[in-house]
């Protein structure tokens, strides 16, 4: 049987063509893997045994089949024999292959193997195409296989980008394919339309057995329909590229189906996954992503944010020191990110060294100068901030029109300030909504340190659009599952309260605190005027300050021993 098996593979390799695999005589040989068309089947591969795959039966109306293997993170190798050669094999995570079938042919193999050291779960499935579905990369220019259905997928921490190549009319057994590149006419590949399907896997599961089972929603046509958010639509005349926000730790899945208008038909890409980290990381993997340092600096801050959403407008000072927190603290960070190569755990800390900074020089200038309008116009602006990220998280900030810097920042700014303008009539109704959404949504970013959350995308999109000049062209999609519809009403629930509870205690108070100088300035005339202050015969401070330093040297004084210490005289 063994005898048996080789002179079968040595003919398959013997074959001259390299577009499918090649048809084999007799019966089924022991030992090889058999699909069936359109099944999933789970197998493991492990390096010192590759394994050879073989599919039969298969229908005479089929054109082409697409050979898809999938895996978590360990790369796989599939070929069309056991020679690896550029054009005819890929390695990676998601790949796939396609067979071109010769007339009579209904049976075909090819060859499975990995490099890892450790054994890989591997998830395959064949799938198969009539003569008038479009060939998925069968007009292929940029990558090695002749014919190539593969999704390229690249990320860093901005953006994820997918490629993939465009597509050809649909062929049938033993014709030669329509040139790519002879005409743009309806008789052309030109015709050919390119729908871009986005997946997203669970919230914060990492499992090899959840990514496998989702992936068999985004193989075939139907199922990318039923599943799968279409994001964007291009023609054979736009580029072979989109790109998408990176949602570092959330599964998501891509996938292209390439439709033919004129016949009705359509053929789907191989999936490609991606979590935007490493799995195989030492540091700041998949399973940690949430830096020390980021969950220190984000829980102070959600502590400050939640004594702000309650009392916030009685303790004005330190909401203005909130506020200019997070003024100097976004635009250090910008430039810093920019013109620096400094790790970012420096970086965080001087953020909060420079928002501390800017936080104290917002209050001296209240407690200094008193202009209400000033302060309250930073108040505002931070509010304004807020609304106008929360306006392009949704589906307004994917709007081709807004991939425009110039019209995205004017658009932006003008929202943002607009707010504090609206209320201009009302400042302490404005204060009171700022120390609401603002500190309640500190506890928003402090939970994304800890567990991933969407919610926190509202803001962390425009600080990537600010750092990254490439962001633009990104779509900002992002799943909204269980763990944010309940941290959305966490949010919703603490700016209610602290808003309410606000309204409620200052009712019939002053608006706004006086101006604390004028305040300063006048008692120090008073207890220079009134003799019968007691504060006007507290000694000055040079004097209290020598009297404290005596005190100290007394403690530190040694003890005199009693008796006489000098001779008597005579």
């Amino acid at each position: 049987m063994g005898l048996l098996r080789l002179l079968v593979l040595a003919v398959l390799v013997s074959e001259p063509s390299v577009a499918g695999g090649a048809e084999t005589v007799g019966n089924f040989s022991e030992g090889l893997l058999e699909f069936s068309i359109g099944k999933f089947r789970y197998f493991k591969l492990k390096r010192p045994s590759p394994e050879d795959a073989i599919l039969r039966h298969i229908s005479s109306n089929a054109s082409f089949l697409i050979f898809q293997i999938h895996s978590q993170y360990q790369n796989t190798t599939i070929s069309f024999s056991k020679t690896l050669l550029r054009n005819t094999s890929g390695t990676g995570t998601d790949k796939g292959l396609v067979f071109i079938l010769r007339p009579e042919q209904s049976m075909c193999t090819w060859h499975l193997e990995t490099l890892d050291a450790e054994p890989v779960q591997n998830m395959a499935i064949p799938l198969s195409y009539s003569e008038r579905d479009p060939v998925p990369g069968g007009c292929n220019l940029e990558f090695d296989l002749d014919i190539d259905p593969n999704i390229y997928l690249e990320y860093n921490f901005f953006e994820t980008t997918i490629k993939f190549a465009p597509a050809n009319l649909g062929y049938a057994r033993g014709t030669n394919p329509l040139p790519c590149d002879t005409g743009t006419g309806r008789d052309s590949r030109w015709r050919l339309l390119y729908d871009v399907y986005q997946y997203f896997l669970p919230e914060n599961d990492l499992t090899q057995e959840g990514l496998l089972k989702h992936l068999q929603r985004m193989a075939e046509v139907p199922q990318v329909k039923a599943n799968a958010i279409k994001v964007v639509t291009l023609t054979a005349n736009d580029k072979t590229s989109v790109s998408f926000s990176s949602l570092r730790g959330q599964g998501v899945i891509y996938n292209v189906i390439v439709r033919d208008p004129l016949l009705n038909t359509s053929a789907a890409y191989v999936p490609a996954h991606t979590y935007a980290c490493s799995f195989e990381a030492k540091e700041d993997n998949c399973s940690s992503l949430g830096r020390i340092s980021t969950k220190v600096f984000f829980t102070l801050f959600a502590l400050l944010g939640l004594f702000i959403c309650f009392f916030g407008h009685r303790f004005w000072k330190t909401e203005l020191f909130f506020i200019g927190f997070i003024f100097m603290g976004f635009f250090f960070y910008i430039p810093i990110t920019r013109l620096t190569l400094i790790t970012y755990d420096v970086r965080l800390i001087l953020t909060a060294v420079a928002g501390s900074v800017g936080g104290v020089l917002l209050v001296a200038a209240w407690w200094r100068f008193g202009i209400l309008l000033f302060c309250m116009l930073c108040v505002g602006s931070v509010l304004g901030f807020l609304i106008s990220s929360v306006m392009f998280f949704t589906l307004l900030g994917n709007l081709k029109i807004f991939q425009d810097d110039g019209v995205f920042w004017v658009t932006f700014s003008c929202i943002a300030v607009i707010i504090p303008v609206v209320f201009m009539g009302c400042l302490r109704i404005l204060n009171i909504l700022t120390c609401g959404f603002i500190g309640s949504y500190s506890v928003v970013l402090a939970f994304d340190s800890y567990s991933y959350t969407s919610l926190s995308h509202i803001t962390l999109n425009v600080l990537k659009r600010a750092l990254n000049v490439n962001f633009h062209r990104a779509f900002t999609n992002v799943p909204f599952q269980t763990n944010d519809f309940i941290l959305l009403a966490v949010w919703g629930m603490l700016a209610v309260s602290g808003i309410t509870l606000q309204i409620r205690r200052e009712r019939g108070r002053p608006f706004f605190p006086p101006h604390p100088y004028k305040l300063w300035k006048r008692e120090r005339e008073r207890r220079v005027t009134n003799v019968l202050d007691p504060s006007y015969h507290i000694p000055p401070l040079r004097e209290r300050l020598y009297g404290r330093l005596t005190q100290i040297k007394e403690l530190f004084r040694k003890e005199q021993t009693a008796g006489e210490r000098t001779p008597l005289l005579l």
